[in-house]
């Protein structure tokens, strides 16, 4: 429901990784971010295919988890064995800026990629209107309340220890 940004794609090789790292850490130092490494040799990723059919992935995996705000999903940036990454992030309860600056990194971010595909449900990533942008996540605020004013006792925005938030519950 809340505004998520979905990216995926694949790197090229093993110095396009490199690459990465190095250029999502800069933007996390530069920006007072705190990140966290991945390095697993047994990981279950749960994955969408193109035509919505859900497929795992089981094995190792590496990359970072960039924490760019309390309010705001982890930019995880976890790749696969074959550098392939499906990923996710809602920004829904942090706000334009925010919004705009997970945008702005993924935007820097895909020169390492042979190819990226982004969905911004906030239309920033296609459009760069800041005005599209503050009617999604306003859209999406108001339908929250709805539903929440609709469900006595419904928790909002319930952060899980992964730090996906959770829009609703009920």
């Amino acid at each position: 429901m809340g505004v998520t940004i979905h990216f995926q794609g694949r790197l090229p090789d093993e110095a396009a990784y490199q690459q990465l790292v190095a250029a999502a850490i800069s933007v996390a130092d530069h920006n007072g971010w705190s990140y966290d490494r991945i390095d697993t040799s047994d990981t279950k990723l749960l994955r969408v295919r193109e035509n919505e059919e859900p497929w795992d992935y089981l094995g190792p995996t590496r990359g970072l988890v960039i924490h760019i705000d309390d309010n705001c999903e982890p930019i995880r940036l976890e790749f696969d064995r074959d550098l392939y990454i499906q990923e996710w992030v809602k920004t829904q309860f942090a706000g334009a800026a925010t919004h705009i600056n997970v945008v702005e990194t993924l935007r820097m971010l895909q020169a390492n990629f042979s190819d990226l595909r982004v969905q911004d449900e906030g239309e920033f990533w296609e459009s760069g209107s800041l005005e599209r942008l503050a009617k999604h996540i306003d859209t999406c605020d108001r339908t929250i309340r709805k539903l929440a004013a609709e469900h006595p006792g419904a928790q909002i925005k319930v952060k899980e220890p992964d730090g996906r938030i959770i829009d609703l519950i009920t």
